[in-house]
């Protein structure tokens, strides 16, 4: 397969993937497993665990920036820029139609429905990947003991980055002690040694919204909750929007597929029209596709040295952990009738049961069970 054929392939894989991606970045990234390391094998398992480990520590919203990892593993560069772009676009794309109707009709389409029956059936397939995941980032029992520790601090409350970061430097100060490796300047200095390529930046219209959007997306670390209080700090205290206002746009980014970014779409659109929309997306996007581009050439480096791969396996066992934890609060939230019972039991047996059903068809089914089910 050719250069051509492979990003086509890229973005055809994404642009699938970010039409049915509900449930949040743990869900996103369990289908993720499932279409590039399970049914395609563009990588091994340990290698998208390592991915999953070092994403988490960046800014931006990991889900996104996973596709961008998995497009560069199969076409280089000009591949990790068309699995974002595919990915994002047709949350862009329904988050702008969403804003249109809001703005010229003061509404949102009812699609709650819909939405109740994607919810339970995303927990299955959530909870597929971090068997998967969890088998492959299980390497010993002190592992399992780190894992498990974060996974404690992680329903106790306590910040992903810190728990991740503390795991990290507890499996480093733990096994370097227990191997007593020698520490050279060799062993950590492929770690340091990257290229940073510059970016061109496109003037738009609406420069304002896009320098805000750009800000938030540089440092946006956590949930949708989070994003919200950064775009309050932004937008309503400057009197841009009303908090009214900023909450249906975060309602539109969390039932639209795809990041829960997507909501700048929609802010955008309302404070600028079309070129505020793109201004929004591109601010707030722009950030993972650079960091992205920085970081992927490190992770093999890291991988090599053996002091940063005690911090890798520790990391990666704590982000499985930390899905394990999302998936806990999510049925908690979820699980609260017979019907959406019933849906996480159909869909735990189409992929535990059958296991050749594809997720999005799992999505599909979903959602339509769930419509039917509320006419009863």
């Amino acid at each position: 397969m050719n250069k051509k054929e492979r990003l086509i392939e890229v973005a055809m894989v994404f642009f699938r993937l970010g039409c049915f991606a509900f449930g949040g970045p743990a869900a996103h990234i369990a289908m993720m497993e499932e279409e590039v390391v399970h049914k395609r094998k563009w990588m091994d398992r340990e290698h998208f665990l390592d991915l999953i480990g070092v994403t988490n520590l960046i800014p931006g919203p990991n889900s996104t920036e996973m596709t961008m990892h998995c497009g560069h593993e199969r076409a280089g560069i000009a591949g990790l820029f068309v699995a974002g772009a595919c990915f994002v676009f047709p949350a862009v794309v329904i988050t702008g139609v969403l804003a249109w109707f809001y703005t010229s009709y003061g509404q949102l389409p009812e699609v709650a429905p819909f939405i109740f029956g994607i919810k339970p059936a995303v927990l299955a397939i959530i909870a597929s990947a971090i068997l998967k995941l969890g088998k492959k980032a299980l390497k010993s029992r002190e592992i399992g003991a780190i894992g498990f520790l974060v996974l404690i601090v992680s329903l106790l409350g306590v910040n992903e980055i810190i728990a991740l970061l503390s795991a990290g430097v507890l499996g480093v100060l733990y096994f370097y002690s227990k191997s007593k490796f020698a520490t050279t300047p060799k062993s950590i200095a492929p770690f340091f040694i990257f290229k940073i390529s510059t970016a061109t930046f496109i003037k738009l219209s609406s420069i304002k919204v896009f320098w805000t959007f750009l800000k938030v997306g540089a440092i946006l670390y956590g949930s949708g909750y989070v994003l919200f209080a950064y775009l309050d700090a932004e937008l309503v205290t400057k009197g841009w929007l009303t908090r009214l206002e900023l909450i249906d746009a975060i309602a539109v980014g969390q039932f639209t597929p795809g990041p829960v970014l997507s909501t700048a779409t929609f802010i955008g659109y309302q404070l600028a029209g079309f070129w505020g929309a793109v201004g929004a997306t591109l601010g707030i996007f722009l950030p993972s596709f650079l960091f992205v581009l920085v970081l992927n050439p490190l992770v093999p480096k890291m991988r090599k040295s053996k002091v940063l791969g005690y911090f890798l396996d520790s990391v990666n066992i704590a982000a499985v952990a930390i899905m394990l934890s999302v998936l806990y609060v999510m049925s908690v939230d979820t699980l609260i009738d017979w019907r959406a019972i019933l849906i996480a039991l159909l869909s735990a047996f189409l992929i535990f049961g059958i296991k050749k059903v594809n997720v999005m068809w799992i999505i599909l089914g979903g959602s339509i069970l769930g419509y039917l089910l509320n006419l009863i």
